[in-house]
């Protein structure tokens, strides 16, 4: 698995078990990690919403699914200007509460991300002395005709990223809200 980034011993052992894609000849993969300042249950109840990914993905504008929220329900995303896509529609393949995992293919819209499928998933840990979060999102996809595979991956690991940092952001905001909430007795 190829990434710009260093894995320590914990990421590596989560993207072992959870993380293996095996790419076929042109297509590329990669897994790319965030610390985050926000405690597990928090970033969780973001990246679930397989119904409302534009609560942290900055590029959805809207969503709508068709299903009932379970393994094989279809959304429907419509994409904010500024990318090479108006659409994409994404079916949920993996959904685990316990162990934190969702796991999502794209089966259609109006770009060039083909057999493309990612899992993200969400791990406790200690960040400065208070409860964090390890996220790790990976995916797989073809390389475009015409396109190369570092280009592809460079590409999809940015949008990634801009999602992750957006993940942190939001988490990191709702959990200083969570520690400033006056105790109601």
């Amino acid at each position: 698995m190829n990434s710009g980034d260093a894995f320590g011993a914990m990421e590596a052992q989560y993207i072992g078990r959870h993380h293996r894609h095996e790419p076929r000849e042109n297509q590329c993969t990669s897994a790319l990690v965030k610390h985050i300042k926000a405690p597990v249950h928090l970033v969780w109840s973001l990246v679930r919403r397989f119904d409302q990914p534009q609560k942290y993905k900055p590029f959805v504008s809207r969503c709508v699914v068709n299903g009932d929220l379970g393994i094989g329900s279809v959304r429907e995303v419509n994409v904010k200007s500024g990318l090479p896509a108006t659409t994409s529609t994404e079916r949920l393949e993996l959904l685990n509460d316990e162990e934190h995992i969702l796991g999502i293919r794209i089966v259609g819209g109006d770009h060039r991300l083909r057999n493309y499928s990612s899992i993200i998933t969400v791990h406790p840990e200690v960040i400065d002395g208070r409860p964090g979060t390890l996220v790790i999102e990976s995916f797989l996809v073809d390389v475009p005709d015409g396109n190369t595979m570092e280009d592809t991956r460079y590409f999809v690991e940015a949008l990634i990223r801009c999602n992750l940092k957006s993940l942190a952001d939001v988490s990191e905001r709702m959990a200083v809200q969570d520690r400033t909430e006056p105790i109601i007795q």
